[in-house]
């Protein structure tokens, strides 16, 4: 009888890992026109290392930046990211993780850090959820980066900055049907007083990367690019301020 009751038991896990597993690997992908615009086989200056895309600057200004996938998000899908904040001095890296859930991979960071030179100043960065799980890394290891940016997300109630003083920038944005101004409101309670907010008008979820539309999100109001690029200009203002 135990036997028995082992094998079903085995099974139900096996049959929930499959689910999962399949689940996982329904992503949302870069779409044509991003990989049309970056073309990431071909730039010498991105690189593919331990699953993570790498992009290099030709200028380095001395700082990093780790930007943590959303869930069932491609890392290609961050690339005109990664490749514009390159060519304004920074090294870019965002790491893939397993079953694409950066909650499975929050110490990425670290390897990332151990493997580059040394003297880089790290941000650390997330789009949704990635956001979420570069805020834990962060909360451990406050004294290993410089800053965290905050990509249609914050942090959990378990990782609250609000007695410290590390920089912290949120963006967000309005028409965002997953991370909600209501959401980006409560946070507030858990950064520092110091934090800086930013709100993309006209943005939504899916323009924090380039993927096309997501389940659950709004329509946004202004084209993609231009959401991308105000994306990029907050970031780059505001390291240069930290």
């Amino acid at each position: 009888m135990l036997k028995w009751i082992g094998i079903v038991i085995l099974a139900v896990v096996l049959v929930g890992f499959l689910g999962f597993y399949i689940w996982s690997e329904q992503t949302y992908s870069a779409t044509e026109e991003l990989l049309n615009k970056v073309k990431m086989d071909e730039d010498p200056l991105i690189k593919e290392k331990n699953d993570w895309l790498i992009f290099n600057s030709e200028d380095p200004n001395g700082k990093g930046l780790i930007l943590y996938p959303g869930a069932k998000v491609e890392v290609e899908a961050y690339g005109y990211i990664g490749k514009s904040l390159s060519e304004k001095g920074y090294t870019v890296v965002i790491p893939k993780m397993p079953f694409h859930i950066a909650f499975l991979g929050i110490n990425e960071s670290e390897q990332i850090m151990d493997d580059f030179d040394e003297s880089l100043d790290w941000y650390v960065s997330g789009h949704s959820l990635g956001g979420v799980a570069a805020a834990s890394y962060a909360y451990e290891h406050q004294s290993d980066v410089n800053g965290v940016i905050f990509l249609a997300s914050y942090p959990v109630k378990s990782s609250d900055f609000s007695e410290g003083n590390l920089p912290m920038l949120s963006i967000y944005a309005e028409k965002d049907g997953l991370t909600t101004g209501e959401d980006i409101e409560e946070s507030k309670a858990l950064l520092p007083s110091t934090a800086t907010f930013h709100q993309i008008k006209g943005g939504n979820h899916a323009g924090f990367g380039v993927y096309g539309p997501q389940k659950g999100d709004r329509k946004a109001s202004i084209p993609v690019w231009e959401q991308q690029d105000e994306i990029i200009q907050t970031m780059n203002r505001w390291m240069k301020e930290h």
